[in-house]
């Protein structure tokens, strides 16, 4: 099947689903009721997301897995968000996203066969992100896990940066 017939059957299938949705919330308005009290608008997005990654899974576009998890993460921080009623927490819970990039980088890997790429990169990606999310966390009013020791994981990721630094210019060639 040509990426061409792939794309269609993703949009065909998307298309399907939304439709049978949308039916039987026609058929049966206490679905949406419940939906809507139960799940609110934020899962509109990460259905969105889904829907990106099934259709680059579909159509073989695998690198739509990146944008497919910052949409979908997205989606999760603002089902959180709502259901808590916290929105204070964007001041620190932006430093996820790159997280969400990470996931989909892994995702992508995963995807094509990638697999110790993929869990290198996207892997770094997420623990960066952890550690931004506790440091600005941690004085921007989030939670206090860390309380005032916050600092360690800065130093924790700087020596873990310097050692495979030190360590991958021992292993690499020596240009001449």
């Amino acid at each position: 099947m040509d990426r061409r017939n792939r794309s269609r059957l993703g949009t065909g299938i998307i298309l399907v689903l939304l439709g049978l949705w949308f039916l039987a919330v026609r058929i049966s308005p206490n679905l949406g009721q419940w939906a809507e009290g139960n799940l609110g608008w934020p899962v509109i997005i990460i259905g969105v997301g889904l829907a990106m990654l099934l259709m680059g899974i579909v159509t073989g576009g695998y690198g739509l897995a990146v944008p497919a998890s910052i949409v979908a993460g997205i989606g999760g921080l603002l089902y959180w968000q709502n259901a808590t009623g916290n929105w204070e927490s964007w001041a620190y819970a932006w430093a996820l996203i790159p997280g969400f990039v990470g996931v989909g980088v892994g995702l992508m890997g995963l995807l094509e066969g990638k697999r110790g790429e993929a869990l290198r990169s996207g892997g770094w990606l997420i623990l960066i992100s952890l550690v931004m999310f506790f440091v600005f966390g941690s004085f921007l009013g989030g939670g206090s896990l860390l309380g005032p020791y916050w600092p360690v994981l800065l130093i924790g990721l700087g020596a873990l940066l310097l050692g495979q630094s030190i360590l991958g210019s021992r292993r690499a060639p020596k240009e001449e």
